[in-house]
């Protein structure tokens, strides 16, 4: 009995071994297609203190090569920079442009300036082949202490298809490893070094890793950023939903208030502004002074399924024809801006 009991934890002893083996050499492989984000937002004033401060927001994450040119980050990550910075291992730096994004499934693809000399790549995996209690690991830069990883196991999955539509479909990959600030859009990778998921949040009480992550499914942003791009129009915004939208004069039942334009965008060479001042409503804080969309095209903004389907098909019409409208409010009046 105390030999079979013995055999058990040596073999089991060396069942670990063998795993943490694994994960090591598979890091040092993957690990150089890793980088670190950079991002600087525009101003906008707000309230601190009863003093009127203008505020400009910096952003850091992480990301991961998939080319020589081509980054793929978590969408909130690259909101609307104004600057955009990626850093390597190896200490280079190379600035870069968000060419599009999907903020309900929280993935975006960032294009370098020039290409990566020697790049690292990594490849995406089958998400739908992961299940619950496989092993996975996350790579990338938490609290901006430098290259890190954490390893630990996927905990339930959480989706939500809402037919074709992909400015609502999610797909999350949950886990226990250990996920903070700065490792949104960074890689999770399955034991092989694929990449089967994209980091986009937590749940937690404390304000650090509680042990519930969540990571976009690698099948999800292959579909999306590689095989239905749409362009990036370059905006944050905010939708007005019934009282919201009576408050702001909005003669329909929904209206997109453009939060933020990031230069040299689509949105900013049409003339689109953004706001200039933070306010409250309830306890959701806003930009407000900016345009409100109302109509993109002939298509009047609302959020039915049906409009939203709509919608969708737009935004990828627009990456063979760019040509559009929109119909906006400034100022209580109603104006139509044009992209040739």
């Amino acid at each position: 009995m105390r030999k079979s009991i013995y055999l058990l934890i040596l073999f089991i002893s060396t069942l670990h071994s063998i795993t943490a083996q694994d994960l090591s050499e598979v890091y040092e492989k993957v690990s150089p297609a890793v980088v670190a984000i950079y991002t600087q937002e525009g101003e906008f004033t707000t309230n601190v203190e009863n003093e009127t401060v203008k505020v400009t927001q910096n952003s850091l994450g992480s990301g991961f090569m998939i080319t020589d040119k081509l980054v793929v980050t978590a969408a909130h990550v690259v909101k609307v920079p104004e600057k955009l910075i990626v850093a390597f291992s190896d200490g280079q730096t190379i600035p870069g442009k968000v060419i599009t994004s999907y903020e309900a499934a929280d993935i975006a693809l960032v294009e370098l300036f020039v290409p990566k000399i020697n790049a690292a790549t990594v490849n995406f995996g089958d998400s739908d082949e992961m299940k619950i209690g496989n092993q996975v690991f996350v790579v990338g830069v938490p609290l901006g202490v430098g290259f890190s990883m954490s390893s630990g196991y996927i905990s339930a999955f959480k989706r939500q298809f809402l037919g074709e539509n992909p400015f609502t479909t999610t797909d999350f990959i949950q886990t226990d490893a250990a996920i903070n600030q700065g490792n949104s859009g960074g890689p999770m990778f399955n034991i092989k070094g694929e990449v089967i998921g994209i980091v986009s949040h937590i749940t937690t009480q404390s304000g650090g890793s509680d042990g519930i992550g969540f990571a976009t499914s690698s099948n999800l942003a292959s579909k999306l950023l590689l095989n239905d791009k749409i362009p990036w129009f370059g905006a944050e915004f905010y939708i007005l939903k019934d009282n919201e939208a009576k408050i702001f004069n909005v003669t329909q039942a929904n209206g997109l208030l453009v939060q933020r334009v990031a230069s040299s965008s689509i949105f900013d060479q049409m003339g689109v502004r953004g706001g200039n001042t933070e306010i409250i409503i309830g306890n959701q804080s806003i930009i407000a002074g900016g345009d409100i969309i109302i109509a993109f095209n002939d298509i009047k903004f609302d959020l039915s399924d049906d409009t939203l389907l709509k919608l969708a098909d737009f935004a990828k019409s627009t990456s063979e024809n760019p040509k559009f409208s929109l119909t906006i409010l400034r100022a209580g009046e109603e104006i139509i801006l044009t992209f040739e």
